[in-house]
């Protein structure tokens, strides 16, 4: 199955599911000297450099984005990291078809890049990371798996991270997989 990466940040996660053996064929970036669009580069993946200020709006640079992913054959989109919200028009063109890895319970501390901030400054017990079908509505797709991650006494936004990542890095490959497998039977493939 031909995978699509977003991408903003350092590419633990697209590093996770390259070196898992998953076929990544197009990596996606708004910000172009991210770590996830270097480690792309050097494993020969193309990237396609989309920042926001390129672009009159989100819809063009989404546009932009499907079209890259279509015209390489991406069956299924990965948000490994990306920072941004998609438009409609891009979810549209991969209904059910795009999974994305949140730092967080959902629907507990959804809806923005600060969860680990805001888990933190809520005093919660506990958080955790969870893989969910990403749709219209921000955060709100259908849940795919979740795992708790405990907040400890004295956890910064960085500690806690760390630990969120590391379950970011377990959890994602299982249910990509089992997405492949739906989308593999989808008659919208192709």
């Amino acid at each position: 199955m031909r995978l699509g990466g977003a991408v903003s940040g350092n590419g633990a996660n697209l590093r996770n599911l390259v070196e898992r053996g998953f076929e990544v064929v197009a990596v996606a970036t708004n910000r172009p000297a991210c770590g996830a669009a270097a480690f792309a580069r050097e494993s020969g993946i193309p990237v396609a450099e989309l920042p926001q200020k390129n672009f009159a709006s989100g819809h063009e640079r989404d546009g932009a984005m499907r079209d890259f992913f279509k015209g390489l054959g991406v069956e299924l989109v990965v948000d490994a990291g990306y920072d941004r919200i998609h438009s409609a028009a891009f979810v549209e063109a991969f209904r059910d078809r795009i999974v994305n890895v949140h730092p967080s319970l959902l629907p507990e501390f959804g809806g923005g890049m600060d969860a680990i901030e805001q888990a933190l400054q809520a005093g919660a017990k506990r958080t955790g990371a969870t893989v969910h079908v990403v749709t219209a509505d921000l955060d709100a797709g259908p849940i795919l798996i979740q795992e708790e991650v405990p907040v400890l006494d004295g956890d910064t936004p960085e500690t806690l991270r760390r630990r969120v990542l590391e379950a970011e890095h377990r959890l994602l490959p299982q249910p990509t997989r089992l997405m492949e497998a739906r989308v593999a039977k989808s008659p919208r493939v192709g």
